[in-house]
């Protein structure tokens, strides 16, 4: 689903076609490659040997061995190359090593994730997608998305995500879903609740959603709940329970959930009108829009305001009692339970 909105191609030269370079994988040809890689007189020879490499990692045995023969540091240097194919084929390079835990240690182990990240100032599109790409890989293993938090990449990668093309936001925006699972800190001192927040007016379902699930993943911690208030994230995520789109629907009041925990939050939710467009959620045709929608409900009922205005309402609730899905019934018993509570 990434691609279906790719404008960013991948235009290689001619002469650098695969199929004229025979390679004989065999005892000795990586290391050959590796070699080749190296050879910094010769763009062409690089440009070739990067090229070959590439495809012959696409095979999952390949990228122990290459990574055994030494390449990833040969790779790293690519990353810097003054020739763009170089340095585009070097981060696809990377992204496939980044699907594998050999590759990934190996990534974190030779400091790689610093000069990969250079590269999200590349001018070609192309290089940035495929650092961004090669980065999101990494990060969705929890030692990975140390290594970038590590790396003091949250920030950065907030920066980015204001102003690189719709494709590549996607990428950014699940890098830091990973990293705000292991700190939300960073995120919250760069501003990200704003930029999260501005997010979710894309023109893009799949940004709007994946801002409202990092703001989800902001508002874990009391200081992000907090945050969201200040900045007015909560009137924007209400703006979306009413969203086209099924995810966004579900993680706009998924984030609402988190954040109507405070009493703070549930007065800012209340006072933005947040019941009329909830209500109808109880009843969408998603398991986890019904499930985070009846959430929110039990967080305004815990209010006595919210629960004066939701008790006209319970019936429809109640109904949910009896939902094919175990979950929903749960979260509806729970709701039922908060709105008739009597002090």
């Amino acid at each position: 689903s990434k691609m279906a909105t790719s404008v960013i191609s991948a235009n290689l030269p001619p002469n650098i076609d695969p199929t004229k370079a025979t390679m004989a994988y065999g005892n000795g040809a990586l290391r050959r490659l590796n070699r080749e890689l190296q050879d910094t007189e010769n763009m062409l020879t690089r440009q070739k040997a990067v090229k070959a490499l590439c495809d012959y990692l696409h095979d999952h045995e390949h990228v122990a061995a290459a990574i055994h023969e030494g390449i990833v540091v040969s790779l790293k240097s690519l990353l810097r190359d003054t020739d763009v194919t170089c340095r585009q084929l070097s981060t696809m390079c990377f992204y496939v090593i980044s699907q594998h835990s050999v590759g990934r240690e190996a990534i974190l182990d030779t400091g790689t994730i610093e000069p990969l990240s250079a590269l999200f100032e590349d001018a070609e599109d192309i290089c940035r997608r495929n650092a961004h790409m090669a980065i999101e890989m990494l990060s969705e293993v929890p030692f990975g998305a140390d290594g970038i938090v590590q790396a003091a990449l949250v920030p950065k990668l907030i920066e980015k995500v204001k102003s690189e093309h719709d494709e590549i936001k996607e990428y950014i925006l699940d890098t830091l879903h990973f990293c705000l699972i292991v700190n939300t800190q960073d995120a919250l001192k760069a501003h990200g609740m704003e930029v999260f927040t501005s997010l979710l007016a894309s023109n893009l379902a799949t940004i709007r959603a994946k801002a409202a699930r990092d703001i989800m993943d902001l508002s874990v911690p009391l200081d992000g709940k907090d945050k969201a208030v200040e900045v007015g994230t909560v009137p924007a995520l209400i703006g979306l329970l009413g969203d086209n789109a099924s995810a966004v629907r579900a993680n706009a009041a998924g984030a609402l959930s988190f954040i109507a925990v405070t009493t703070q939050g549930k007065y800012t939710a209340l006072n933005a009108d947040c019941v009329n467009p909830l209500l109808p959620l109880v009843n969408d045709p998603n398991s986890e829009v019904r499930v985070n929608a009846l959430k929110v409900v039990t967080c305004l009922a815990e209010a006595p305001e919210g629960r004066k205005i939701l008790t006209g309402h319970v019936e429809q609730i109640r109904q949910l009692e009896s939902d094919e899905i175990t979950n929903v019934r749960k979260h509806a018993e729970i709701a039922v339970r908060v709105i008739t509570w009597r002090p």
